[in-house]
């Protein structure tokens, strides 16, 4: 289990992270989000003693991760993948790690294995892809056994059947009773993957609930309306009662919230308007993450202008 509380770090006037408290409980995955800037890389580092808060404490299972006599034994990290000496071998890295926390040498081939490596097990790391880089990484998390496993982006430089094997991955350690938490940017995969979430945004948390409880506040699920008569679909709605709002990427289109197609559909039918579409739609992670986080980004780019054409009487 990992603790924090009042977890504060400052960079002379900046405030990084600025007063936290979760948990991060075992048994489940739990996703950690925010938008760049947020504090997540610092907290991590705090985590796993790289740095030292300002006030508050981060605990691992009950005591500070500096103070384990056998770190590798107590919490797994993959903070920096590329953090190896490009002149040794895959094999000789993790050789080194066990030794330094009396891990016995045959943990090495085992983890090597695990992560589908053991074929270049020789091979110098500086010629490893940035895949390869990421697979021993995570075999560096792994070598402990530890009951604590944290992973910042694990999936980065991955291919679809190794961004598969690490969503199991997380999901299979979880599943032995295991603290997992697993930060990424990758929205679509943390769907799949994480239990409950913890998002940060400015050095504060924003939200910290199951991943269905998280979807459906911030991007509840809707049902998208489109008619070419949209004026006189949305009179129809209103007469209903029913909740609705503009699609904002089609102008003929509404969506309408806690209502069944079924039912608008009968509605729009009796009223003898075309619809052309009418469709419910489960909104996802990433509609929710940038609703919470639309006050909370730290850099942000203007909206790309669309591309094509310009057709006469069509705003571009």
């Amino acid at each position: 289990m990992i603790t924090a509380q009042a977890l504060t770090k400052r960079y002379g006037d900046r405030v990084a992270v600025d007063g936290i408290d979760f948990t991060v409980r075992p048994g489940i995955v739990t996703g950690f989000l925010g938008p760049n800037g947020a504090g997540k890389s610092t907290t991590l580092r705090m985590v796993v003693g790289l740095d030292r808060p300002t006030s508050g404490s981060v605990l691992v299972n009950g005591r500070r991760y500096a103070a384990a006599p056998a770190p590798l034994r107590e919490v797994g990290a993959l903070l920096e993948a590329r953090a190896l000496h490009p002149g040794r071998s895959a094999r000789d890295h993790l050789r080194w790690l066990a030794a330094s926390n009396g891990i016995p040498t045959m943990r090495v081939g085992e983890v090597l294995e695990q992560v589908g490596l053991d074929g270049v097990a020789g091979q110098r790391v500086g010629r490893f892809s940035l895949g390869m880089g990421q697979r021993l990484g995570i075999a560096a998390a792994l070598l402990g056994d530890p009951p604590v496993v944290v992973l910042d982006e694990p999936v980065n430089g991955l291919d679809p059947e190794g961004i598969r094997w690490v969503r199991h991955l997380a999901r299979d350690l979880a599943a032995e009773g295991r603290t997992v938490l697993v930060s990424s940017h990758l929205m679509s995969e943390m769907a799949l993957t994480a239990d409950h979430l913890i998002v940060i945004g400015r050095g504060r948390i924003l939200a910290d609930c199951s991943m269905r409880d998280f979807i459906d506040e911030h991007a509840p699920a809707y049902v998208r309306v489109r008619s070419p008569r949209a004026g006189e679909v949305t009179a129809v709605l209103a007469d209903l009662g029913l909740d609705f709002e503009p699609d904002p990427d089609d102008p003929a289109a509404v969506r309408v919230l806690d209502a069944d197609a079924a039912t608008i559909g009968d509605e729009l039918h009796d009223a003898r308007l075309p619809v052309h579409e009418l469709r419910p739609v489960e909104s996802s992670l990433e509609e929710a993450f940038m609703t919470l986080t639309a006050d909370a980004v730290e850099y942000a780019a203007d909206a790309p202008r669309p591309r094509g054409r310009t057709l006469v009487g069509v705003p571009a």
